[in-house]
């Protein structure tokens, strides 16, 4: 969700899982890491972490919200405005402030070169990830003011694969916990900033983090650079990575706001392989066939 760490990505072509990758949740710029590939998860019942950890990997992993945690059920969305339509493609040259002034944290410093991933308490099973990750995605994160916000559950599925490989109980060594590799100060701010009590060890609470910060930055940058139309739709890009929404919010996730949108600064990716990634697996993922 929030962090600066530059994770290893890998584009998955149908039925092979990725080999490098980069990390999630945004900040600064990190230096590459390490995270172990993703194993095999279980279809019947959770199993305890794995004893040989893997040695490649899919890259390892925030922003306010409905009830935490699947113990409540999500919310009806309400019935969303129109879509707005707008004169202009693409970004404002000169953003305008930010309507948010509560923002996420700095990301972490870049993990210690080498080192490996572990694993804590138990992997939920590929049906129960796929439905936390469907739930987080119904959810609507701006009720009031921009209920017209949407996570798109392709997004959300491959940005998970991206970070985690769909590993809930993984801990990357930059911090990153889970299946959308949050950051635990990230989701101290957002639990604070919200009122909310998401739990990040949990996979579902994690889950509806990881889609909670991407509605939360696609709020953050929808309003400075695309006039609060909020729309994150494939077909709104161009070859130009930062002409629309949803590649900058995958930005972000892996690089943070402030590297994305700044006040006075035209609209930058600072790193363009990891939304090249996440935007393949929105439409080549193994994981999109679960």
């Amino acid at each position: 969700m929030r962090r600066g760490m530059y994770r290893m990505g890998a584009a998955v072509l149908t039925g092979l899982l990725l080999a490098t990758g980069i990390s999630g949740c945004g900040g600064a710029e990190p230096a590459p890491r390490e995270l172990a590939a993703p194993v095999e998860l279980p279809t019947e019942a959770p199993v305890e972490a794995p004893a040989d950890q893997p040695t490649e990997a899919p890259p390892a992993v925030e922003a306010m919200g409905a009830a935490p945690s699947a113990k409540a059920s999500p919310s009806a969305r309400p019935t969303a405005k129109p879509k707005p339509t707008r004169t202009a493609a693409g970004p404002l040259s000169t953003p305008k402030p930010p309507t948010e002034t509560r923002v996420p944290p700095p990301p972490p410093k870049p993990a210690p070169s080498g080192c490996q991933p572990t694993y804590q308490g138990t992997q939920a099973t590929r049906s129960q990830v796929k439905a936390a990750l469907g739930d987080a995605a119904a959810r609507t994160y701006w009720p009031t003011s921009a209920p017209e916000i949407a996570i798109p559950l392709v997004l959300l599925k491959a940005t998970a694969w991206q970070e985690s490989g769909w590993q809930s109980n993984i801990v990357a060594c930059d911090g990153g916990i889970g299946l959308m590799q949050v950051m635990p100060a990230t989701a101290d701010w957002m639990n604070q900033r919200f009122g909310q009590s998401y739990d990040i060890g949990d996979y579902r609470d994690n889950a509806y983090l990881g889609a909670n910060y991407l509605a939360w930055l696609t709020k953050y940058i929808g309003d400075m650079y695309f006039e609060a139309d909020y729309r994150l739709d494939a077909s709104l890009c161009t070859d130009e990575l930062n002409s629309c929404l949803l590649n900058a919010i995958i930005s972000a996730y892996n690089y943070g706001h402030n590297a994305v949108a700044r006040e006075g600064e035209p609209l930058t990716i600072p790193n363009p392989q990891y939304v090249r990634n996440v935007r393949a697996l929105m439409t080549e993922c193994v994981c999109l066939n679960y």
